[in-house]
């Protein structure tokens, strides 16, 4: 949290490399969570891309209050639930979802691995926002379902029911894709 503080301290004085830095160390994090809530690895760029303009151009402003992370997250989200207003709905087809890369060496599990993140891709598209970003929030981004309750303005068990209720249907959702 230090070194953000300073690398923000850097930029507000109009270091790019500072810009540059902070983008390196939060991008992969970033671009897993707008990717997990989007479905399509170009339109997560693009939000990524949006998120890093926007706080690049309005740094000076900036208070921070807590980690910059959360603070990017939150930033990630808002964008991706604009994306789902201006579209007024919410699944993206899969058929344009960018295939998962993995470090799998063998074919076969290579094959395997991508039925299975299709398959949790699929049932992932298919929960309410809500759930689907407190699931992505809490597994992809690492985030404590207090951290996730205080960033969306929540209780906690509510935080946590959605979580709980999310994770119940992906399992009725991937329970009935195995049984066909």
């Amino acid at each position: 949290m230090l070194e953000d503080k300073r690398l923000i301290w850097r930029l507000k004085r109009g270091d790019s490399e500072a810009l540059r830095l902070i983008y390196e160390k939060y991008k992969d994090g970033l671009l897993s969570i707008a990717a997990s809530l989007l479905h399509d690895s170009y339109a997560a760029e693009d939000v990524l891309h949006d998120v890093f303009v926007s706080f690049a151009a309005g740094v000076g402003q900036l208070e921070l209050r807590g980690s910059l992370r959360r603070y990017l997250i939150a930033c990630i989200i808002n964008r991706v639930r604009d994306k789902f207003r201006k579209s007024k709905h919410q699944v993206v087809e899969l058929d344009e979802a960018e295939m998962i890369g993995s470090s799998l060496d063998e074919p076969e599990q290579v094959i395997m691995f991508s039925e299975e993140s299709q398959s949790l891709a699929n049932a992932l598209s298919q929960l309410p926002l809500e759930q689907r970003e407190t699931i992505i929030l809490h597994l992809t981004g690492g985030m404590k379902f207090k951290e996730i309750a205080n960033m969306q303005g929540l209780s906690i068990s509510t935080v946590q029911g959605r979580y709980r209720y999310g994770l119940n249907k992906l399992r009725t959702i991937v329970d009935g894709e195995l049984k066909k």
